[in-house]
């Protein structure tokens, strides 16, 4: 479906990003990874589906870096067809007593990156008509949690970053959505399972439970193969009219 696209995938070294990378890898969409850690890891798994890889380390909080990996994507394959802004930290605290330095990291990297990414994957795409820029925000970016005032911040902006993008781009090819996760056990998420482990004294399947408990109906966690396989719904020509949506998969989460 995908052959001779490109897709650029944010943070997708491991994770949700990851998870997107491959599904659109199996699609035959050639992938331009991102991220800290290994990257040699991940790359290989991406390449064993059958398409070519590229890998910039741009350091999402800082423009100058996102500018440098959407010219070395054009330079690589051309242009970027699919962007997709899924880059994201996490701290939590009372807003009184919550590091204006963290406030100001989650803000650049959870939100300020998509705006800079996308301004510079746009004219590229309305040349060709074709575009899809998916905006992996949260169930947070719909409802609050107590503690998390930078994430939700930021992730009720991406939602609302996605409504405009959408909305300017309505009568072009282009589309923009925004998939809105509930708990999904990445290595941000696992940290706080065990940190309720360790706090409370229980067993890590026991702290899962209890996270799962508190807000998530279904009692199970989403997967990164499950939000790749909306992310490339959204690249499929069944999705051209879906535009400025935020699809939430999280377990009904936010129907309670």
């Amino acid at each position: 479906m995908l052959k001779g696209k490109t897709a650029l995938v944010t943070g997708s070294t491991s994770g949700i990003g990851l998870g997107i990378a491959k599904a659109l890898a199996r699609q035959g969409a050639n992938i331009v990874l991102n991220g800290f850690g290994d990257a040699e890891g991940p790359r290989a798994q991406v390449e064993a589906l059958g398409v070519k890889t590229a890998y910039h380390g741009a350091d999402m909080s800082k423009p100058a870096e996102i500018e440098a990996m959407m010219a070395y994507a054009a330079q690589q394959f051309g242009r970027v067809d699919i962007l997709v802004n899924n880059a994201g930290i996490q701290h939590t605290a009372p807003i009184e007593e919550f590091p204006v330095e963290r406030w100001d990291a989650i803000i650049a990297i959870n939100l300020s990156s998509a705006f800079h990414a996308t301004r510079l994957a746009l004219p590229a795409m309305k040349a060709a008509n074709w575009g899809r820029i998916i905006n992996v925000a949260s169930v947070h970016g719909l409802v609050a949690s107590v503690n998390k005032s930078a994430y939700v911040a930021a992730k009720h902006g991406i939602v609302g970053l996605t409504k405009v993008t959408a909305l300017e781009n309505a009568t072009t090819g282009v589309t923009c959505n925004a998939i809105c996760p509930g708990w999904v056990l990445t290595p941000l998420v696992q940290k706080q399972v065990d940190d309720r482990a360790a706090t409370l004294k229980i067993s890590n399947d026991e702290a899962k439970r209890q996270l799962l408990g508190e807000k998530e109906p279904s009692m199970q966690f989403t997967t990164p193969e499950e939000l790749g396989e909306l992310a490339a719904f959204f690249c499929s020509p069944a999705a051209n009219n879906v535009r400025g949506v935020a699809w939430n998969m999280d377990g009904g989460w936010a129907a309670q």
